[in-house]
């Protein structure tokens, strides 16, 4: 099993671990990658991080679809590839409606079939078979519907081909896994329960039979966000988590529209799942934070002391040996948990 690093997006500051990072490439960890909300982009971290490293491949867990045209994303690729000798991933996501709409001031309009045509014409551009040309649902190239001058014309890329590129999509909804399966590299479940597999893996495993030619997790890194807590005091590392899943489970969408709050449905917490969303959407956050069980957060993600920690890699290393997990990307902000992770799972 690989291991990454993630940094998340920045509050107010860019700070960046740089030290921590270059500990990480020094152990072996395989990735680092970056985020992007409504402040900092993903993509300039990236390449900045690129830049000051030498091993340790860099990818963004997420660029934001509709803030990018595909042929942008390609170039972007294309161009970080290249500069960094093959070490740049793509990963991308579709955001949510708030952030789309109100952010990026487009339409959020469906996702699934978004993702599914953005990677086609990305690899389309990055194979540099010729002058790219594709009649989509959302995607036109060239572009000839009002407003347009009519003067579009199929180009193909200057740079040279890299199809080899690894594409993630960020996916959790069932719609969305097939699609990975069916067109990405990888995918970034936003936490999982290295035991329950098959909620992801049924929907993926529809995606390689859609993508054909024998396609199958050997071809393909399931690489979920892992949320680490380390404390000697179990109730307090528990409580670190409570807010970030209840964010995700109550605050993340509106009701009936947070993919988030169905994954946990999915997962097995459906009647609290709906309590939670019920008390954060009515403002109630604290109240919400307190209703998230230490099952799911145990199950998710790894709290406690160090010793604790160990003992419950267990199921993840059990689920890496089954090919069911092919990266850890770890949230992690302690050198001392960089090499418990690093002695224990490289």
């Amino acid at each position: 099993m690989k291991l990454g690093v993630l940094l998340g997006y920045s509050g107010k500051h860019i700070n960046v671990p740089l030290e921590l990072i270059k500990q990480a490439e020094s152990m072996g960890y395989d990735s680092v990658w970056t985020a992007e909300a409504y402040g900092n982009d993903a993509v300039s971290l990236a390449a900045w991080l690129l830049a000051l490293t030498n091993k340790i491949r860099v990818g963004t867990a997420i660029m934001q679809m509709p803030a990018r045209t595909p042929a942008m994303c390609a170039m972007t690729t294309m161009s970080l590839h290249h500069l960094s000798g093959g070490r740049f991933i793509a990963g991308l996501g579709a955001s949510g409606p708030q952030v789309v709409e109100g952010w990026h001031g487009v339409p959020y309009d469906k996702p699934v079939t978004r993702t599914r045509e953005y990677i086609q014409i990305m690899r389309k551009i990055m194979e540099r078979e010729g002058p790219v040309e594709f009649d989509g649902q959302i995607y036109h190239m060239p572009n000839r519907g009002e407003g347009t001058t009519g003067l579009g014309k199929p180009l193909k890329t200057i740079l040279e081909p890299t199809p080899q590129v690894p594409i993630y999509t960020a996916s959790i909804t069932p719609a969305g896994l097939q699609c990975a399966g069916e067109v990405a590299d990888g995918v970034f479940p936003v936490w999982m329960d290295p035991n329950k597999y098959h909620i992801l893996g049924e929907h993926l495993e529809q995606g390689f039979a859609k993508a054909g030619k024998g396609k199958s997790l050997r071809d393909f890194d399931v690489a979920p966000f892992v949320m680490v807590a380390a404390n000697d005091d179990l109730p307090a590392a528990f409580d670190a988590l409570r807010p970030w899943l209840a964010l995700y489970i109550g605050g993340m969408g509106a009701k009936g529209k947070n993919f988030y709050h169905d994954y946990a449905a999915r997962l097995g917490y459906a009647d609290v799942a709906a309590r939670i969303q019920d008390l954060y959407l009515s403002g109630k956050k604290m109240e919400a934070q307190a209703l998230v069980p230490n099952e799911l957060i145990d199950e998710v993600a790894l709290v406690g002391s160090h010793g604790r920690i160990v003992e419950r890699l267990a199921p993840w290393k059990a689920a890496g040996k089954r090919g069911e997990v092919g990266s850890m990307l770890i949230s992690v902000t302690s050198p001392a948990i960089l090499e418990l992770f690093a002695r224990e799972m490289l």
